[in-house]
Parts: C-alpha cells; sequence; structure tokens
C-alpha cells in the first residue's frame, strides 16, 4: 500500500469572477521513504498539490489518502516545508526547533533530547542559544527542516524550501538536507521550478501540465535509485538525457 495516494483529484477555486480549475484527474502513489519532486510551470497547481496532501485544501473531486486513511484535515502525519523558514526572531534556535512540538503540546524531555541531538548532528551544535538573524541562510533553513522533523512526521511536503538562497548555498544545503532525509528513511514531496535540483534530489520526477493541472509524465531517477547524492548525480552522464527530456515536455507549448 502506498504511503501517499491521490485518487482523481481536482481543485475547483470559486471567485468573483468565476470558476477557475486548478487541477484535474491528479493520480498519484508515493511509496514509504521514495523522494518525489514535483516540476510545472508556474501556475499549474503544484503548491496547491501539497496544500491538498496536507490538509490545509479540501478537493472539489477525488480523494488523498496517508496510509490508506482520507485525509480529512491537518494531521500530524504530514510537516510542511514552506519557501521562507518563518524563524521567529526573538526566540533562540533551540526554541524555535521546538516550536512545533510546543504547538501540538508534544514537547517532553525526550523529545528536547532529540531535537538538541539534531542541531548537533546536523552542524548546529553550540548554536543552540544563538538567535536567527546570526545564523546564514543555509543554517536558517537547516533549523527549519529540525523543527519539522522533531514532530516525527510520516510524509514530508517541500515547497521551493531552497529558492531563497544563493546558487551556492542552495547545491550545499540541498546536498545535506537529502543526506539527512536519507538518513531518517523519510517519504518526501518536493515543488520546485529548478529541473536540475528535482532531478539531483528525487528518485522520481512528476511533470504537470499547465493549468488545469495534471500529470502529464513521471521520470524514475536511476541515479538516486543507485545511492549517488545530488551532487555526483549531476556529474552522471545520464543526467544530461533527463534534463533535456523534461525541459521539453515542460516548454513544449511556451
Amino acid at each position: 500500500m502506498a504511503l501517499v495516494e491521490l485518487r482523481n483529484v481536482g481543485l475547483k477555486y470559486h471567485t468573483l469572477e468565476g470558476e477557475t480549475t486548478a487541477l484535474e484527474n491528479v493520480n498519484l502513489r508515493v511509496e514509504e521513504e521514495e523522494f518525489v519532486s514535483i516540476v510545472g510551470q508556474s501556475g499549474c497547481g503544484k503548491s496547491t498539490l501539497l496544500s491538498l496532501i496536507s490538509g490545509l485544501l479540501k478537493p472539489t473531486t477525488g480523494e488523498v489518502l496517508i496510509g490508506g486513511e482520507p485525509v480529512q484535515g491537518p494531521s500530524p502525519k504530514v510537516g510542511y516545508m514552506l519557501q521562507q523558514d518563518y524563524l521567529y526572531e526573538w526566540r533562540t534556535i533551540l526554541d524555535n526547533a521546538l516550536l512545533g512540538l510546543e504547538i501540538r503540546r508534544m514537547k517532553t524531555p525526550e523529545r528536547v533530547q532529540e531535537v538538541k541531538q539534531m542541531l548537533q548532528d546536523y552542524g548546529l551544535g553550540g548554536f543552540e542559544s544563538y538567535y536567527p538573524n546570526q545564523l546564514s541562510g543555509g543554517m536558517r533553513q537547516r533549523v527549519a527542516l529540525i523543527r519539522t522533523l522533531a514532530v516525527q512526521p510520516n510524509v514530508l511536503l517541500l515547497d521551493e524550501p531552497f529558492s531563497a538562497l544563493d546558487y551556492q548555498n542552495r547545491l550545499a544545503v540541498g546536498e545535506e538536507v537529502v543526506r539527512i532525509l536519507r538518513e531518517r528513511r523519510k517519504t518526501v514531496i518536493m515543488v520546485t521550478h529548478d529541473i536540475s535540483e528535482a532531478i539531483s534530489m528525487a528518485n522520481r520526477v512528476i511533470v504537470l501540465t499547465p493549468r488545469p493541472g495534471t500529470i502529464k509524465s513521471e521520470h524514475r531517477i536511476r541515479m538516486c535509485d543507485e545511492g549517488l547524492t545530488p551532487l555526483q548525480t549531476r556529474e552522471h552522464p545520464e543526467f544530461r538525457r533527463y534534463f533535456t527530456a523534461i525541459w521539453k515536455e515542460l516548454n513544449v507549448n511556451a
């Protein structure tokens, strides 16, 4: 049984100007410990798809299931990491990392110790009492990731998580995030505009059509299945073939 499943999912927005179909007939299965990237033109419904999986939105048609159970609203099974890190500037790094546990009333001595260990393991040891404005952009993103992982979600949703970083930091943080998520054996669904990023990080890349968004194609990324890191994947001879195929699909009607 797939961990995440979308069955004939569609979503329509109703505004004063009329009705807009954002997504239609989306069918997708994501297995445990799989990393899936979703790419598509702006406005095709990529982020909307994450909102449906997270339970923040309800589909107009079809259903979303996690662990075989219909999604009825926001669930502790899902962790959602957005484009911005949304760290509170007046809270220390440790307190920011613990925020999700506090909100969900899951803050126990054992969980606090786990968060401290993650900060130590992922290059933030010694920064626990610092404040966000004292950290680099890449370090802030690691804090946001630890905050999301602290509540131990079954599924992690990433919405353009590195878009605020410069190119060099984007590569470095992407490399580290993949390592962390593989170590913790997480199931991940990531939305990105960056084709190279999608290919280098994921087991599978899903291409959406322009609005109304539906699945146009799927690409199994062999290099990730072989355990290569994102940087190693970018250097692989097959990388250019994947990139060209996906780029052509995204730009055929551009």
